[in-house]
């Protein structure tokens, strides 16, 4: 009994300094200032743990359609590649300053279409992965996931063949109503990035 009412005594102290500590302000929430290891692996091993969770029930349709992957192309353009990058571009202003660094998409070995679409469907807390499910319709994503998986074999060549025939960024109707109005967005492989902008 005593040993059982001390654990209890250790474990509400331990919150309590743990909540001290975290009202203080003492850890650096800031983007530039990587987490201590020991909070990013707690981090990463909590989110590969939930995802791995919610993934297993995913079902992966056929995703060597030519309409979808020609409809990914044009929404991975206009929607992923200035975080998780091209074939040929080396880097963007918006993910120099991303903490955590965004993965670079056209550089996975083998990846999962199931977490893929989990991922884009729900997206990541705190990491600036959005939930495109809000505004996406689940066969719109899977047209996203089954470009994903081509583009590691792709050169910047072929990526710009796949964009330019893609019929552009569409997002189809999701299942909660249709997307909000947007403008249209003309998609056309841009040119080489210029840091230099007088700032």
């Amino acid at each position: 009994m005593h040993y059982l009412l001390g654990a209890i005594l250790i474990f509400v102290a331990s919150i309590v300094a743990a909540g001290g500590w975290l009202w203080s302000g003492a850890y650096n929430v800031a983007a530039d200032e990587p987490h201590w290891p020991l909070v990013h692996r707690a981090l990463e091993l909590g989110r590969e743990r939930s995802i791995a969770q919610r993934v297993a029930a995913v079902e992966v349709p056929d995703l060597t359609d030519p309409e979808r992957l020609a409809q990914g192309a044009g929404n991975y353009a206009a929607m992923c590649e200035t975080c998780h990058l091209r074939p040929g571009l080396a880097d963007s202003e918006l993910r120099r300053g991303l903490y955590p660094q965004p993965p670079v998409l056209a550089s996975r070995a083998a990846p999962d279409p199931a977490r893929d679409f989990w991922i884009v469907k729900h997206g990541l807390k705190a990491s600036g992965m959005p939930a495109w499910g809000q505004s996406m319709a689940d066969d719109t994503i899977w047209g996203l996931v089954a470009f994903l998986r081509a583009l590691p074999a792709q050169s910047a060549g072929d990526y710009a063949s796949a964009v330019a025939a893609s019929g552009g960024h569409d997002h189809g109707e999701p299942a909660s109503g249709p997307a909000p109005e947007e403008a249209p967005v003309a998609i056309t492989p841009p040119a080489s990035h210029d840091d230099n902008h007088g700032h």
